[in-house]
């Protein structure tokens, strides 16, 4: 009895493997018959425009003996740069602090004596440094660097992390986007002619842009100087880019 028992459930675990194995092969069969039955098309729509808007960061950095006075330069320096980017046509919108930090300054002081092994020495603090940067959104691009040589003149030691932008980008890229896609439904006709096969229906899409910003200012320390130049600023073009993928099932 056990043992026809035990034959059963072998046979039985036997018709279960197979069964499974039948079942897992016509699953992969019928999914590679899917893949195969695709057509995948890729194209890239371009525009190029203008920078409406720049970007620009001013630091003022402080060092002095105690908080208060380094408080009280650095916020005399910053408020007369701000001052100066609003006398130019600036709103209160356009101006953000974006940092502000307060850094004790030490030095290390040693005292030589005639006992080897090594000199000893302390950590001594001598001062403060605060450091206060406000990125500025300037729209009007001609008076960009009348900005630059005023906040410098008026207080800014720090200036860079220039960026041209447009402030209205969604426009443009559905421009790009509505390019790529054109580009990609005209490929995809064309190999379907060439392949011998019919589009049916579109089955999967993405999308990739980019958009870069141009950098034209790094940060940059500003020294003690007279009366300086006013720098020239070329702003150029910004390309607009948007990269579409088409998949379409085919017969």
């Amino acid at each position: 009895m056990k043992k026809n028992i035990i034959t059963a459930l072998i046979i039985v675990a036997i018709v279960f493997l197979v069964s499974l194995t039948v079942w897992v092969n016509i699953d992969i069969k019928n999914k590679i018959q899917e893949t195969e039955n695709t057509l995948t098309v890729s194209d890239t729509g371009e525009i190029y425009a203008k920078p409406d808007l720049a970007l620009i960061t001013f630091s003022v950095i402080t060092e002095e003996k105690t908080v208060a006075e380094a408080m009280s330069k650095n916020t005399e320096k910053m408020n007369a740069v701000i001052d100066l980017v609003k006398g130019q046509g600036v709103e209160d919108k356009d101006l953000k602090t974006t940092s502000f930090n307060i850094y004790p300054r030490y030095e290390w002081r040693e005292e030589r004596t005639e006992i080897p092994p090594q000199p000893q020495g302390e950590r001594v603090l001598v001062g403060y440094e605060i450091r206060q940067s406000l990125e500025v959104k300037i729209r009007d691009l001609e008076k960009i660097g009348v900005i630059i040589e005023g906040a410098t003149e008026t207080g800014a030691n720090q200036v860079g992390d220039l960026q041209f932008t447009i402030d209205k980008e969604d426009e443009l890229k559905k421009q790009a986007r509505e390019q790529a896609i054109e580009k990609a439904k005209t490929k995809a006709k064309e190999l379907a002619s060439q392949l011998g096969v019919n589009l049916v229906r579109i089955s999967n899409f993405s999308e990739s842009s980019v958009v870069p910003r141009y950098y034209g200012l790094e940060k940059v320390a500003v020294p003690d100087a007279g009366e300086e130049a006013i720098p020239q600023i070329e702003i150029g073009e910004n390309k607009i880019e948007v990269t579409v993928t088409i998949t379409y099932e085919i017969n």
